[in-house]
């Protein structure tokens, strides 16, 4: 009684967690990697390390401040009153301060303000990487799954002609050649079915690790897909300047560049200051002071060189990524319509094994069983049937594959999340 309670147990329990593994879908696996993939977390970091550095845009030059003896002479004598002879010499405190170009600062403030938004592109142009890799690993569980389908339906039809073939063979109906071929599919498929397995624990621990959490985390997927049409799509520079974030972040260093040159302009505009001193005499001198303006002429053809030579620069350096970007979307064009033609073509081999062979073998098949049963056809032609229906079906399901990979390959390049 006790075995039988403890096995009825574990029968409970190994029920409970079958019925009870989480089944994924597609989107919710993207949202997740969108929320808890650490590369978000460390991109939102360096977005708000470069925000908080552009707080700091609008600083003043610090204030300079000094004391010291000013026109003291050396012997210290003359520095005490004579009679009606002052002393000589002074304490002098000196304050300076540069302020700057009102310009100068808006140009910096827009520059340093502008330098996240680049690594906010970047982001987006990494998740566009990591949310389709998750799509491919997704389909290729899928297929997975499918062809684990067909082999349980394989095992069951090999055994079938192995037990018949048993039986028939006893009784001197059988050769025992077909048999041998039956046993040796039969452990073929079996071990197609444990690299499958396996393959499938390797998508699992993949998708996992783009979700962000436990690598080993049990879950299943949702085997529903589809497969979408592009031949309305123009894949023109037009789609891929609104869609794509790595050519987006080809913008925004452009209009860094552009902000850049003007904080190199402001940079040759004057900047004035102020200087006061205050000067404490000795032996009975009366108190003075100096107060000057002062002004920095950055414009000066002797200083003004590095200025300029960054403005020259960083407008061949906007040119160059301009003429990136017209590269980047020609090439994404020319492959995004070479991958569309690619799956039309797998869209139409998937029609005609799905409405013609695959039907076709597969009544050939169920012709040649019936004949088995009747014994009007003999075991190797029923094996060679079969042979050739699962040959077509994995090869179907291969089709499905391809397309499928191409698909992800063109929502990778529109950036179709």
């Amino acid at each position: 009684m006790l075995k039988n309670k403890l096995i009825l147990t574990f029968f409970g329990l190994i029920c409970f967690a079958y019925g009870n593994t989480q089944i994924l879908k597609l989107h919710a696996i993207i949202d997740s990697i969108k929320t808890k993939h650490p590369v978000v977390k460390m991109y939102d970091h360096e977005i708000r390390s470069m925000d908080e550095a552009a707080k700091g845009a609008r600083s003043w030059m610090p204030p300079q401040i000094g004391i010291g003896q000013f026109m003291t002479p050396y012997d210290v004598r003359l520095w005490h009153r004579e009679g009606d002879m002052p002393g000589m010499g002074s304490v002098m405190i000196s304050g300076e301060q540069m302020l700057p170009n009102r310009k100068k600062l808006d140009a910096d403030e827009r520059y340093m303000k502008a330098m996240s938004s680049v690594e906010k592109e970047k982001k987006n142009a990494t998740l566009n990487e990591l949310v389709n890799d998750a799509k491919q690993f997704y389909y290729d569980w899928i297929i997975l799954k499918k062809k684990l389908f067909i082999l349980e339906e394989n095992e069951k039809i090999l055994d079938f002609m192995i037990k018949n073939a048993e039986i028939r063979y006893k009784n001197g109906l059988e050769k025992i050649s077909a048999y041998y071929k039956a046993k040796a599919a039969l452990g073929e498929v079996k071990n197609m079915q444990l690299m499958f397995e396996s393959d499938i624990k390797e998508k699992r621990i993949r998708i996992n690790s783009l979700m962000g959490r436990n690598a080993m985390t049990d879950f299943d997927i949702d085997t529903t897909y589809f497969l979408n049409s592009y031949e309305a799509l123009v894949f023109d520079s037009t789609l891929f300047y609104t869609n794509r974030s790595d050519l987006k972040s080809l913008d925004r260093e452009i209009d860094l560049t552009i902000l850049k040159q003007e904080t190199e302009r402001t940079a040759l505009k004057p900047q004035f200051g102020i200087r006061y001193d205050n000067m404490i005499g000795f032996g009975g001198q009366p108190l003075q002071y100096t107060i000057m303006g002062m002004v920095r002429i950055p414009m000066a053809k002797w200083s003004s060189k590095m200025n300029k030579a960054n403005i020259e620069s960083l407008k061949w350096k906007s040119n160059a990524i301009q003429s990136q970007k017209e590269m980047m979307v020609n090439e994404y064009s020319g492959m995004a319509y070479g991958m569309r033609n690619e799956l039309g073509l797998k869209k139409k081999q998937l029609k005609l094994f799905e409405g013609q062979i695959i039907p076709a073998l597969r009544n050939n098949y169920k012709t040649m069983q019936l004949g088995y049963e009747q014994n009007t056809e003999e075991l190797f032609m029923l094996y060679d049937a079969w042979e050739i229906l699962n040959m077509k079906q994995l090869e179907l399901l291969e089709l499905l594959s391809q397309a499928l990979k191409l698909q992800v390959t063109i929502e990778r390049i529109i950036e179709k999340n």
